[in-house]
């Protein structure tokens, strides 16, 4: 039966607003939220694409404005007093000599931004997040090696077969991360050049942190970084009950608050 045409604008713009929520779901998760079919989901998805509003990605979908990444300067500003408290709860895993990594990301800035008013003596920081190490520049307690790559302006970091090389050559005590998206399947990405680096090394790492505000929470991107199996420690200002709402499977000894209270 021929479905009503005001009925079908009606759906895709419920799927419109679901998306900008979420800033991408999949097909399956598209198709249960819409309570429609995934064949239907798809004919939706591939209709909006058409009208450039939104962008197919494998597998699922994402708002037309999210392939625009936001500028560094406009992402700092999201979350400002949570990322702070969340890089003061982040430093209690430095060690004075050792060598640590840190992510892109305004999160990592923070952490960088602590580190040089707070700094571990001896410590050697790897990076590919050019804000964090112009932020460590002035500290003549923190050495900073940065692991080549492609330049990406509006994210302010280096990525590409260079840096996959680069982190190759590195002993990495503790690697510290952030996401763009954290749900109960696990933490994601957009870009899947970045999460094959994060992977290289996290697989290096002896110890992994991942550092993400409560504005990640319940979102998902195209790429999953990782399963919370494999996720050591997590660092959030988020609180235990808020989690538990997102479904988190995450054990509570390994989550270190980072909130207000």
């Amino acid at each position: 039966m021929r479905v009503a045409a005001h009925v079908v604008e009606a759906r895709r713009e419920s799927l419109s607003r679901l998306l900008e929520r979420h800033r991408y779901l999949s097909v399956p998760e598209l198709a249960r939220q819409l309570g429609v079919s995934e064949p239907t989901a798809r004919r939706d998805l591939a209709a909006l694409a058409n009208q450039e509003r939104i962008t197919r990605t494998h597998g699922g979908a994402m708002l037309e404005m999210e392939v625009t990444f936001a500028s560094l300067g406009d992402r700092a500003r999201v979350a400002r007093s949570a990322k702070a408290r969340i890089a003061r709860r982040a430093q209690e895993f430095f060690r004075p000599g050792s060598t640590c990594y840190l992510d892109a990301g305004t999160t990592m800035l923070a952490i960088a931004q602590r580190l040089r008013t707070h700094p571990v003596r001896g410590l050697t920081i790897l990076t590919n997040n050019l804000a964090a190490a112009d932020a460590l520049s002035g500290s003549d307690q923190v050495e900073v090696r940065l692991s080549g790559g492609r330049w990406l302006s509006r994210q302010a970091f280096l990525f590409g077969p260079e840096a996959n090389r680069a982190v190759e050559n590195w002993d990495i005590h503790t690697a510290f991360f952030s996401a763009e998206g954290m749900d109960h399947e696990g933490l994601w990405n957009t870009q899947s050049e970045v999460v094959e680096l994060q992977r290289m090394v996290i697989a290096k790492a002896r110890r992994v942190v991942f550092c993400l505000d409560s504005s990640k929470l319940g979102h998902s991107t195209p790429n999953r970084l990782t399963t919370w199996d494999r996720v050591q420690h997590l660092v959030t200002d988020a609180s235990p009950a808020l989690l538990a709402s997102a479904r988190i499977p995450f054990a509570r000894r390994s989550i270190i608050s980072a909130s207000s209270s």
